[in-house]
């Protein structure tokens, strides 16, 4: 009898942990979009962008003689080129989380304007 209330009482556990896994990717999923960006240097506020309105394009910007170019595409904006060793900041892809794109060796950082993520690079 042990046996098969401990059984149930795992399966309750595993029920409540899907629903509240389906609940988090339902809240994450409708999330709305947001598309005002901040472009920081070096902790100074180089951009901010509507990406919703602003058209197709690159960008460079450039720090002590190293440049990062940036994408700006179909309303989203990522870092296409970089004078970095890692090349982290391209392989981040596309901004989509409150986790910034980050270019440390040339103190460069994209993240939403409304994020929550200090973007302080020093």
């Amino acid at each position: 009898m042990k046996l098969i209330r401990s059984q149930r009482f795992w399966m309750a556990v595993c029920a409540v942990i899907f629903a509240a896994s389906a609940v988090w990717c339902v809240l994450i999923l409708t999330k709305p979009a947001r598309s005002a960006v901040r472009i920081v240097q070096d902790g100074k506020e180089l951009f901010v962008l509507d990406l919703s309105v602003t058209e197709d394009k690159t960008m460079t910007v450039e720090f002590e003689g190293r440049r990062n170019v940036l994408e700006i595409k179909d309303g989203r904006i990522r870092m296409l080129e970089a004078d970095c060793p890692d090349k982290v900041c391209i392989h981040t892809g596309w901004l989509t989380t409150d986790i910034p794109i980050v270019c440390l060796p040339n103190r460069l950082v994209i993240e939403f304007a409304d994020s929550r993520v200090d973007a302080a690079v020093g």
